[in-house]
């Protein structure tokens, strides 16, 4: 039975809505047929930093490799001719093994040193912790820096100490990656030494030039 109000009835037939299993096939073919918001809008990527970043200027890690000759010379005590200019040649490697962020480098030398005292050529191996600044990711060129340690005599004028403080202050330019991963350094400062076994002495004030790798 439907009852109207004029030519209008108040219920009809089409508005009955459909219910139970029927309606809930047709929300989930709905919501199939929706893509989602993952699919259509990939997360984006981010990047990470590149090498030509103000911070990652510089080598991470350098080895360099040296030749240098004292300049003037100055030698107590070392050997029974009494000279002053006792040296010949001195070669050093240097290894940065560490930095104190923003601020300095740690690294390691190892030099060679050539002498000529009275009819001997002593030999010198010097092993020293070397602090520079400012660090080498800085890219700045210029460098400052000092180190002291231990050296060792392989060959010694007779009656001499074989054991060594040495001391180094210094002050040098580095220019990285010049060519591929090498460059160029130039260093000049003072190298003084102390036998602890005798009473000599010899200070020197000295030069080099080398190459710098990095890696």
């Amino acid at each position: 039975m439907v009852v109207s109000c004029g030519s209008h009835p108040i219920f009809a037939q089409d508005s009955v809505t459909d219910t139970g299993k029927k309606a809930a096939d047709k929300y989930f073919l709905k919501r199939k047929r929706r893509p989602s918001n993952q699919e259509s809008s990939p997360p984006p990527v981010r990047k990470g930093p590149t090498s030509s970043s103000k911070n990652f200027a510089g080598a991470p890690r350098y080895l360099a490799l040296q030749f240098g000759l004292f300049t003037e010379e100055e030698t107590y005590k070392w050997g029974k001719s009494n000279k002053n200019d006792v040296s010949e040649y001195m070669i050093g490697i240097t290894y940065r093994i560490g930095e104190w962020t923003n601020s300095m480098d740690l690294a390691i030398r190892a030099d060679l040193v050539s002498f000529e005292v009275d009819d001997k050529s002593p030999t010198k191996l010097s092993l020293l912790p070397i602090v520079t600044f400012p660090d080498a990711k800085s890219g700045f060129p210029l460098y400052f820096g000092a180190g002291i340690g231990a050296g060792i005599f392989f060959k010694q004028a007779k009656e001499e100490s074989h054991l060594s403080l040495d001391y180094q202050i210094l002050a040098g330019a580095r220019f990285f990656n010049l060519v591929s991963s090498m460059g160029l350094i130039f260093e000049a400062g003072l190298k003084n030494q102390l036998f602890l076994l005798s009473d000599g002495q010899h200070n020197g004030v000295y030069g080099s030039i080398g190459g710098v790798f990095t890696f």
